[in-house]
């Protein structure tokens, strides 16, 4: 079995260079890939073709990621696209996928002063999917 058998990968801005390199390398390890293009379809058409030709799945999926209602499309289109919802819920910890709900309120800390003393860290907010 590969390293990310049954997992989905979203790669942002993979119709060209690093974004395609990364979308190529997920789909060799066994992701499922959603290639994100906000203009170049024809390169994000190429990268598809090159997963899919290598025996991977992949596909493309346009969206303007500093537009909060793409992003959602963006997600949603590769999820339903990609692999059945329930697999991926299976997947997460906590039996869901996260929501912008569940997002904001770690926003809201690291913004407020209750976050003086946190400095240098990483905060993954991934409901425990690591």
């Amino acid at each position: 079995m590969k390293k990310l058998e049954g997992k989905i990968a979203v790669v942002t801005g993979a119709s060209k260079g690093i974004g395609a390199s990364i979308a190529k390398h997920l789909a060799a390890e066994g992701a499922a890939v959603v290639v994100n293009y906000s203009s170049s379809k024809e390169g994000a058409d190429r990268v598809v073709d090159e997963i899919t030709s290598a025996g991977g799945k992949a596909i493309a999926v346009q969206a303007h990621i500093a537009k909060k209602a793409e992003i959602e499309r963006l997600f949603s289109e590769g999820i339903a696209e990609s692999e059945d919802r329930k697999q991926t819920e299976a997947q997460t910890p906590l039996g869901r996928i996260g929501q912008p709900q569940d997002i904001a309120p770690a926003v809201v800390f690291l913004a407020s002063a209750d976050s003086g003393w946190i400095t240098g860290e990483t905060l993954y907010i991934t409901g425990g999917l690591h």
